[in-house]
């Protein structure tokens, strides 16, 4: 394995408005008036346009409808989390253990006991915990982000990776090796229903604009996934068109409309569009494409290198790569993070037990920090947003 509620009524609101607005445009199309007695044939009403499908039912309404992440701006902290020490926690997989980084003095300042080979640390849809992976230990660790304190262990089978629907009713887990994602109670983890799948290896994932679907990646057999939220059904799959294909992180754009999937066998981002879900197109970045985490401006998205030790910047707004950052002592950059000010990204170094912290202006490496065996899918904590779909932090 790769160790790689505006309710409701506000949704009907919004739909009506947008029909509201569909009727007014009618008056504004006419042309112009037929003289008494014309033989000219009779203007045909205008057919109506149907409003646009509204979002998954129960999901906060975006702050800005072409960019989901307009809510995770620098230091835009909710007041859930506003009072929370910033702090990165890095799981290590092989120490089976989390480290605690003090991001100010770049120092482990504390190492938390977990399950066995933990893969992430999950912040959960209301803020409120941080959910450890313990993927062959089969068990959640809660750890409560006010205090740094772990809780008792939940048991859930392979949670190889975790997700939250957009609306915070079911958490999602990414269970790898049993081939499944189980959709859970998000509080209590409770399975809710268990959808089978035929791809090999289900780790990433990302959702569309209005959260109806998401795209999951299956990194053992080179296959892409779309799931329907609210049905809980797999409704499309496709295999990437790439010999050994392995993809990895998934990363939506700001304004929705593509999606980004990381390749370690193919180098790059694989390119596509969701509503399609078309045969994507790949855009090298460098050797063991990763992690894909977006600037506090949305204008870029830092894209980790785990192959060569660099981190490539793509431009959204120009749709290229135009920066590559080298660290300068090489290394492995994984998954990870950036920072609340938006001023640093920080990154796991998977084979090279420590974690690295980069300047997002400059890319210049401002420190490495040694940490346990085998960091993984670290947490930088808190950051801006007013929930979190999961994973490393995907905030909106």
């Amino acid at each position: 394995m790769t160790t790689p509620r505006p309710s409701h009524k506000a949704a009907a609101l919004v739909a009506g408005l947008a029909l509201a607005a569909l009727a007014g445009c009618g008056s504004a199309d006419r042309g112009p008036a037929e003289a008494l007695g014309s033989k000219a044939p009779a203007r045909q009403p205008a057919k109506a346009v149907p409003a646009a499908p509204p979002g998954l039912p129960g999901m906060p309404p975006l702050l800005d409808p072409n960019d989901v992440y307009a809510a995770d701006r620098p230091n835009a902290l909710s007041p859930v989390v506003k009072d929370f020490p910033s702090r990165v926690y890095v799981p290590n997989t092989n120490s089976n253990t989390v480290s605690v980084i003090d991001p100010v003095t770049y120092k482990v300042i504390d190492t938390i006991p977990v399950g066995v080979q933990p893969q992430h640390v999950v912040p959960s849809w209301d803020l409120k915990t941080l959910w450890v992976n313990n993927n062959r230990g089969h068990t959640l660790t809660p750890i409560n982000p006010a205090t740094g304190e772990a809780g008792k262990p939940v048991e859930v089978h392979d949670p190889y990776n975790l997700y939250f629907t957009p609306n915070g009713k079911y958490a999602v887990v990414m269970a790898s090796m049993d081939k499944e994602l189980v959709f859970r109670n998000p509080h209590t983890m409770d399975r809710v229903k268990t959808v089978p799948v035929t791809c090999f290896g289900v780790n990433h994932a990302d959702f569309s604009a209005d959260g109806r679907y998401f795209i999951v990646s299956c990194e053992f057999s080179g296959e892409l996934l779309k799931v329907d939220t609210e049905k809980m059904e797999v409704v499309a799959q496709q295999k990437l068109p790439f010999e050994g294909a392995m993809p990895q992180d998934v990363k939506v754009s700001p304004d929705g409309k593509t999606f980004y999937v990381a390749d370690m066998m193919a180098h790059g981002m694989w390119v596509l569009s969701g509503d399609r879900f078309e045969t994507p197109k790949l855009l090298p970045t460098g050797k063991g494409c990763h992690g894909l985490y977006v600037s506090r401006d949305s204008r870029e998205m830092y894209v980790s290198n785990r192959g060569e030790g660099s981190v490539s910047v793509f431009d959204f707004k120009q749709n290229k790569l135009t920066k590559k950052w080298e660290l300068p002592d090489g290394g492995s950059p994984d998954m990870g993070g950036v920072s609340a000010d938006g001023k640093v990204l920080w990154l796991s170094g998977r084979y090279d037990n420590e974690v690295y912290a980069i300047d997002t202006v400059t890319g210049k490496q401002l420190a490495r920090v040694p940490v346990g065996g085998g960091p993984h899918g670290l947490a930088v904590y808190p950051q801006p947003g007013r929930y979190s779909l999961g994973h490393t932090g995907i905030f909106r």
